[in-house]
């Protein structure tokens, strides 16, 4: 695209985010009716779809690396990224949890580490339970699982994922 341009088309931003897809190794991109598009997430098999007329902006540009990625803003103000094998958003703030610790960006991806990071905390290998550590770590979760389904990812399962772990009991005395 032209950095002189004067007016951009909803079509011209879908079409720059269809370029990119294109070549992005762990991507693909499937279209729908009426403006759809879908962007599928090899590594997870996770999608989401976007219309045209949700799109604000979509800007290419060039992490620390030199490698680029596009920015795609929504009217509603929600943003996510797209690398060449991921796409990243934002974590959602959550109470008692400080997100300005967590990655500026994140990806569902991240959602399956820390679960395991999770289980290992519950559950820990000499039998010693971490309860501050595995609520911290519940928070982490719950944060990338809100900013995932902000963004339009559909994360039903993973958000069962948490009702699947044992209940917290000492069994020190067992």
């Amino acid at each position: 695209m032209d950095n002189a341009k004067e007016f951009v088309t909803q079509h011209d931003l879908l079409t720059i985010i269809e370029d990119f897809v294109s070549k992005a190794a762990g991507l693909t991109l499937s279209k729908g009716v009426d403006g759809e598009i879908a962007i599928h997430q090899k590594g997870d098999s996770k999608k989401i779809k976007l219309k045209n007329i949700e799109l604000a902006d979509v800007l290419v540009r060039k992490d620390a690396e030199g490698r680029e990625f596009v920015q795609i803003n929504f009217g509603t103000g929600r943003k996510i990224l797209l690398t060449d094998q991921l796409i990243g958003f934002k974590p959602f703030p959550v109470p008692d949890l400080d997100v300005t610790k967590l990655p500026k960006v994140v990806t569902t991806l991240d959602l399956l580490s820390v679960f395991e990071a999770i289980e290992e905390s519950v559950s820990s290998s000499d039998g010693t339970a971490k309860p501050d550590e595995s609520e911290t770590l519940k928070h982490v979760f719950h944060s990338i699982l809100l900013g995932g389904e902000d963004v339009g990812f559909d994360l039903s399962v993973e958000r069962s994922w948490i009702k699947r772990l044992p209940v917290h009991t000492s069994k020190a005395s067992a």
